[in-house]
């Protein structure tokens, strides 16, 4: 039995406008994002003002991440199964809710708990939250989408995501230096629960109406069964390896270790300039890839040149170790992250059944996890021992063979994914 495709839009309630449907997922997506972004300025500096060792901020830090890895297909198993208006929901409160979180552990009082358990609850609760949202978000634009326009809206959507995160990073500095963190947290949970209000006006029940999907058990043997779907989680692995979790880890060191500096500013404030014109980059061509994959014959034709401007940049960062091949460097790499990930995700969604879109976003998503985790593990010492621009140097080579299984694995006709009839009986 084969499951249908998605050449309709799948939409149960009266006919929304899909820009208004993919507008409140941009702007949950995005405030999420400002809720993620805030507590990584605040949180380190509160280890030393709370007495938390520097260990146990480094676990708050990473635990949201390690809870999405684990929740993202059981988060597109219950979109597939109960429609994706209810789960986004929780998921948009939860990440809302986290920031009040972060205010009550300034001050725990009669809690019998500590400020450290108290963050750690609060960032693993929006590790849940951020599962339902960002696989949700998939499953949304995928389902009111066609393929003639998939691109577009997704690309619109991960340029969303993409400015939520380091937006949050610059208001949460500014407020904390500004109004104290308890202000900072508090704006932080106010815009999160403002995007769960403007969702749950909007956002429409998104329904997959198919009789059949794959149970969840059964997953990796779909995984498994089409190289596609391998080759589109190993470039968002190695992508997310190598951005957020290679180069975000050692830019700083970079800097520090070439005596980079502009004007008044450090290699510390170096490096927040540079990445912020990483994400500006990324930002920008997100925006318009989708549009472009969507009016070729292949969405490879964009995936392929952004692959090759990734490792581009990462050269550029190896061999020319100046103020202007650092700013030339990381731009390069944000047009390269920016032009991968909305084809990417469009192809996707151009050849997931229509029962089995939420979970394989969640797979999309466990891949791209999993790399921005292993990243920073690999990345250090790797540093300490063949230099930061040498690392750079190998990353060209992790790129070159991306690009390789790219080449070998997304043919250019996206047919749906075939599937053995056991997996496509419904439970």
């Amino acid at each position: 039995m084969k499951l249908p495709t998605l050449s309709q839009p799948a939409i149960d309630d009266e006919e929304p406008s899909v820009p208004v449907v993919v507008g409140a997922v941009i702007a949950g997506v995005f405030f999420g994002g400002v809720g993620g972004g805030v507590a990584f300025p605040t949180l380190p500096t509160l280890g030393t003002l709370l007495g938390i060792a520097p260990f146990v901020v480094g676990l708050i830090l990473s635990v949201n991440r390690f809870t999405r890895l684990l929740l993202n297909t059981p988060a597109g198993d219950v979109l597939d199964r109960f429609g994706t208006r209810r789960p986004m929901l929780v998921g948009f409160v939860v990440q809302g809710m986290v920031p009040f979180g972060y205010v009550l552990a300034l001050d725990p009082g009669p809690i019998p708990l500590s400020s450290a358990s108290l963050f750690f609850i609060s960032r693993a609760c929006w590790g849940v939250g951020s599962a339902f949202v960002f696989v949700g978000a998939f499953t949304t634009v995928t389902h009111v989408t066609t393929s003639e326009n998939r691109g577009k809206w997704v690309g619109y959507m991960r340029g969303g995501q993409s400015l939520g995160f380091p937006t949050g990073l610059i208001v949460g500095g500014l407020l904390t230096d500004t109004h104290g963190y308890a202000t900072a947290f508090l704006v932080a949970g106010v815009a999160g629960l403002f995007a769960a209000v403007v969702a749950f006006l909007v956002l429409p029940n998104i329904d997959s109406d198919v009789s059949a999907t794959t149970r969840l058990r059964d997953l990796p043997r779909v995984v498994r069964a089409d190289v596609r779907v391998l080759g589109i989680g190993f470039a968002n692995f190695s992508i997310r390896f190598l951005y957020a979790g290679v180069l975000l880890s050692t830019v700083v060191l970079y800097t520090q270790e070439h005596n980079i500096a502009i004007g008044a500013l450090a290699e510390t404030g170096v490096s927040g300039i540079v990445m912020a014109v990483s994400v500006l980059s990324m930002s920008i061509t997100n925006l318009g890839v989708g549009r472009l994959s969507d009016s070729l014959p292949s969405r490879t034709y964009t995936v392929i040149p952004a692959l090759g401007l990734f490792g581009l940049g990462f050269a550029v960062l190896g061999l020319l170790p100046t103020v202007m091949g650092t700013v030339v460097g990381v731009a390069i790499i944000g047009i390269g992250v920016g032009g991968t990930g909305p084809p990417l995700m469009a192809y996707l969604g151009d050849i997931a059944p229509g029962g089995d879109v939420g979970k394989l976003g969640g797979v999309y998503n466990v891949f791209g996890d999993l790399g921005s985790t292993l990243g920073p593990l690999v990345a250090l010492p790797l540093a300490s021992a063949v230099g930061v621009s040498g690392e750079y140097l190998l990353c060209v080579g992790f790129v070159a063979l991306t690009m390789l299984v790219v080449v070998l694995t997304l043919d250019g006709d996206p047919t749906t994914l075939k599937q053995p009839e056991v997996l496509t009986e419904a439970d």
